[in-house]
This record gives structure tokens, C-alpha cells and sequence, in this order.
């Protein structure tokens, strides 16, 4: 039978980009299966763990996931048949081939096998009807010391779009084009005016159906979403999302603040762990290698600064050639015991960054 969310999604592919569209490799960064491994465990994954779920994987996730990881097997889940087949002719076009897709919901037992080092479930547990029910059955799916991405949106994020959501079910509008029809037509300085104006997602049809006329939405205080990790057995890493402060404990307060004021830096983004073997910390006898998904760009580019947008919330300063120079040391891993006080200074700034992480 199918349900409501997934009847959207056959209707509305979402997003919606061209299939040509292609992304950096090291604009993947933070999606990589070492690099998070080895930042919250302090060890290269084991076999065992070498494995990716993406959980509402959409048209586009498989793409840059499979990109951030080439030798990894990634499982692409989802609901709807025709955003798995946009996806796969996505990676087809792009040369991506170790993914494999299957049509389902994470939370029937049968839909997919074993476990996984990392999963990757962006702006899908907010659409469940029972999102803590979600989140409990992607932990079962985790190996020990396993990772987890999600996205969930944000109260005071989505003031505009619920609020006009809302509207839109009152008056009984159902499709993309009768809502774009009402809100070209609306007075200008108007909330409607004001959507159409400033919001990307109205500029395709999928995108306008996803933010204004999705069949389940829930939305979230930061004290509501560490009420629902707490009842789990998982574990709060970091936020990831724009502007996050790197202490989780710090970023909660700031969260609480801005909510006080009834604002938001935009919807949350977070990394939380099942078991995570340890802490890390500055090792004498570790390893430091280059985030992987940064050998390509710090090899190739010798002239002018790179640019690598922030995926862990912290904004990543210009990579010059003397920069790149630098990390080109940790293409082939170095013992931290063998750099030098300025070197391994320099080292626990890109450590920061993910651009370089440490193991055992």
C-alpha cells in the first residue's frame, strides 16, 4: 500500500538537479566513511564497518556520497522508484558504479541486510510519521562505533514555509502550479510575495512541492531533538550545521539562545555515534593522513587559492599553493611524533577542518 510520503515522491522527485550537474571530490569531504572514522573513533574502520547505508536517499545523494567514497559499497534506499531511478542514471552518467539501489522503507526489516559503518539519512526523519520509531531502527542498523548524518528541520527555520503550508491545505491546494499560480499573483510585501522572492526551492516544481505542500512535516526545538536522541542509545558527535560551534555543549546553548529569540542559523544538522570506541586526541604514536577525498585537489591544483565550502559547520579559510604544499605531506600518512612543534600546530588546524585526521 502506498502511503502518503511516498505517493509525493512519485509525483515530485526530489531535488531536482540536472543530471549532468556533477560536484568536487573535495567538496565531499565530510561524507567520507575514513576520514568521520577516524575522527570520532581514532581508528581506520574495520571491514566490517566498510559499508554505507544512505536511508531516503532521494534523486542526488548517491551521487557525491559515491564520489566521497569510490571503494566503499553504498546501499541507496528510498520510497519512491523514480527518484531511485533518477539517482542510479545520475551515478551511471558520472561513472559512479559501487552503489547499489533498493526500493523500501528503513524500518521494515527485511528492505535491506547487515550492518553499516555510516549512514546517511539528510531531511528524511522529519517526514515519518514516528521519527524517534525512525531513528531508533537506523541505530539498530549501525555497526559499534558507527556514524549517523541527519538533518532535521528546524522550528524557527520553517516559520515561513509551515506557516504557509498550512495555509495552502486550508484552501485546498494540492499541486505545484495552482501554489505557484497564488503566489505569483500575491500583493507585494506580502508573506507569499516575500517566499517567492527569496526562496531557491520555488524555482522547480519538486522543490516548491517538497518546502510548501509535503503530506507530513515535524519540525523541532533543540530540547525536543536531545529529548528524542536521548531515548536512544546514541551518542551526540558534533552539529554540522552553517555556523556550528565545534563543542557540541557550546552549540546547544547557543541553539537555546537563539531560540529564546525565536531564531534560527537554519535547520540542524548533526553527526551522533552508536558505541563509539574512544576519544580523540593528539597521539604520539598516531597516524596523520589526508581527508582522502582531498588528494585529487591539493595533487592537481599547483597555481591560485582553492576554495572548499564548510560541511562541518565551520567555515573553511582559502587554500593557497603554499597550503596545499603542506597537506601534499599527508597524501602517504605521517607519525605525529615525527613533526615538529609548528608542523603539528599547523596539523591540528586542519585536523579541526577534516582536511587532515589522525589514527592508530
Amino acid at each position: 500500500m502506498v502511503n502518503s510520503v511516498q505517493a509525493h515522491y512519485q509525483n515530485y522527485p526530489y531535488p531536482h538537479y540536472p543530471l549532468l550537474a556533477s560536484v568536487r571530490r573535495c567538496d565531499t569531504y565530510a561524507l567520507n566513511i575514513h576520514a568521520l572514522w577516524a575522527r570520532f573513533n581514532g581508528t581506520l574502520p574495520p571491514p566490517e564497518a566498510k559499508k554505507i547505508l544512505i536511508a531516503g536517499c532521494g534523486t542526488f545523494a548517491p551521487y557525491p556520497c559515491s564520489l566521497a567514497n569510490p571503494d566503499v559499497p553504498i546501499t541507496a534506499l528510498d520510497l519512491s522508484k523514480r527518484s531511485l531511478q533518477r539517482a542510479r542514471w545520475h551515478c551511471i552518467l558520472h561513472g559512479r558504479m559501487n552503489v547499489v539501489y533498493r526500493c523500501g522503507d528503513f524500518s521494515e526489516q527485511n528492505v535491506i541486510d547487515g550492518g553499516f559503518g555510516l549512514i546517511d539519512s539528510f531531511g528524511v526523519l522529519h517526514h515519518l510519521d514516528d521519527p524517534l520509531d525512525g531513528l531508533k531502527k537506523l541505530e539498530q542498523r549501525l555497526v559499534p562505533g558507527g556514524i549517523l548524518r541527519i538533518m532535521l528541520y528546524s522550528r524557527y527555520a520553517r516559520r515561513e514555509e509551515e506557516s504557509i503550508r498550512r495555509a495552502f491545505r486550508l484552501l485546498g491546494v494540492d499541486s505545484p502550479s495552482r501554489a505557484r499560480r497564488l503566489m505569483l499573483k500575491a500583493v507585494t510585501g506580502s508573506r507569499l510575495a516575500n517566499y517567492l522572492a527569496s526562496s531557491d526551492e520555488v524555482g522547480t516544481v519538486s522543490g516548491l512541492a517538497d518546502a510548501l505542500l509535503h503530506p507530513r512535516v515535524h519540525t523541532y526545538r533543540i530540547d525536543e531533538l536531545l529529548e528524542m536522541i536521548g531515548q536512544t542509545g546514541l551518542e551526540l558527535l558534533m552539529f554540522a550545521h552553517h555556523g556550528a560551534l565545534e563543542d557540541p555543549v557550546e552549540e546547544i546553548f547557543r541553539l537555546r539562545g537563539l531560540e529564546k529569540a525565536r531564531q534560527s542559523s537554519g535547520n540542524f544538522v548533526l553527526y551522533l555515534g552508536k558505541k563509539i570506541l574512544k576519544a580523540v586526541g593528539e597521539n604520539r604514536d598516531g597516524m596523520v593522513a589526508l581527508n582522502p577525498c582531498l588528494v585529487p585537489a591539493v595533487s592537481r591544483f599547483k597555481f591560485g587559492t582553492l576554495q572548499i565550502p564548510g560541511r562541518i559547520g565551520i567555515e573553511n579559510p582559502l587554500l593557497t599553493g603554499r597550503d596545499r604544499s603542506f597537506l601534499r605531506h599527508f597524501v602517504t600518512p605521517v607519525r605525529f611524533s615525527e613533526l615538529s612543534g609548528d608542523v603539528a600546530r599547523r596539523v591540528a588546524v586542519y585536523k579541526r577542518l577534516l582536511f587532515l585526521v589522525e589514527y592508530t
